[in-house]
């Protein structure tokens, strides 16, 4: 095609988005791209179906009173009220969600972006064997086995025998099963844990950083590594640290999972309650559906905004 005729091809293009309809406009882009189209269908079909539906149902039950086996009956804010003015264990799980979500999801990030960048600079045989060792706790079917066993009520216990054998205590101490240490000790466990895809994600975003960016930055004026990982390192590392950034998050907020493997359901006087517990609790257990929607669509708005949030200081990364 010549010069003259694309121009005039480009011309029409530009007329027609002009006198079509934005619904119009979208249609005949549609029309056109179908075979991309086609081929994201079925992810965008899972994606309305399994994430899209239940969330739009969400929001509609939590307005509810239903108990799965009667048709749902219209409370409006009802749900909303009681969780705030009647539910003082829900105000307990949000203060512990908060505490946990603060402490376990930026450490957890952080955790994993400069262990990733320290172990990027070994060779690439340790570096593989190194990475399996971060990581292998993430995966492994018996770590809370393993903490439980160290953490034991009991004198046979690492923990309690070690302090025991230096004087330090006269008695074992109930470690998941006392206020004072269950926090603080699941609180350990999940960064423990956190070492996970977030983690590969930022080894694998660091390997795919091209030399040349770092030679171009020290042309710049680059002089030292720390310059290199804020204007150059971070900046192109943006996907992933993004995609680190919502694993962090919904890690952090679902945090009920480790709770209840090592300090029960329910948690010594409530100590470690937190909202998916809350969640679990009237869902599962007592079958409100429409209070536990309630919980969720709150669940779902702190993640959202906590998302959001993070989503503005990354995009200040390399200014």
């Amino acid at each position: 095609m010549s010069k003259k005729t694309e121009v005039a091809a480009a011309g029409e293009h530009a007329v027609s988005r002009k006198d079509l309809t934005r619904a119009q406009w979208t249609w005949k882009e549609m029309k056109s791209n179908k075979t991309a189209y086609l081929m994201v269908a079925p992810f965008m079909l899972i994606f309305l179906v399994f994430t899209v539906i239940p969330v739009v149902m969400s929001i509609f039950l939590s307005l509810t009173s239903f108990n799965m086996l009667q048709w749902p009956k219209f409370l409006f804010l009802d749900n909303y009220i009681r969780l705030f003015l009647d539910d003082d264990i829900f105000i307990t799980a949000i203060k512990n969600t908060l505490i946990f979500a603060v402490i376990t999801g930026p450490t957890s990030y952080m955790l994993s972006l400069f262990i990733a960048w320290f172990i990027n600079e070994l060779s690439p045989k340790i570096r593989a064997l190194v990475t399996l060792v971060f990581y292998a706790p993430s995966i492994g079917g018996n770590v809370y086995l393993i903490w439980s066993y160290v953490f034991s009520n009991d004198s046979y216990g690492l923990a309690n025998g070690w302090l025991m054998n230096w004087g330090i205590i006269n008695e074992p101490i109930l470690w998941f099963f006392d206020k004072k240490y269950v926090m603080g000790l699941c609180i350990v466990v999940a960064l423990w844990l956190s070492l996970g895809t977030a983690f590969l994600s930022f080894i694998a975003g660091l390997q795919g950083i091209s030399k040349s960016y770092y030679e171009a930055a020290a042309v710049d004026g680059i002089r030292n590594r720390w310059q290199e990982l804020w204007y150059v390192t971070l900046p192109v590392m943006k996907p992933q640290l993004m995609f680190g950034a919502v694993l962090a998050i919904t890690g952090s907020f679902g945090f009920g999972g480790v709770v209840t493997a090592l300090a029960g359901f329910p948690s010594v006087e409530y100590s470690c309650w937190t909202i998916t517990h809350h969640l679990d609790d009237y869902g599962g257990q007592r079958w409100e559906v429409g209070y536990a929607s309630a919980i969720a669509v709150l669940l779902f708005a702190m993640m959202l905004g906590a998302n959001m949030l993070v989503h503005k200081l990354l995009s200040k990364v390399g200014q």
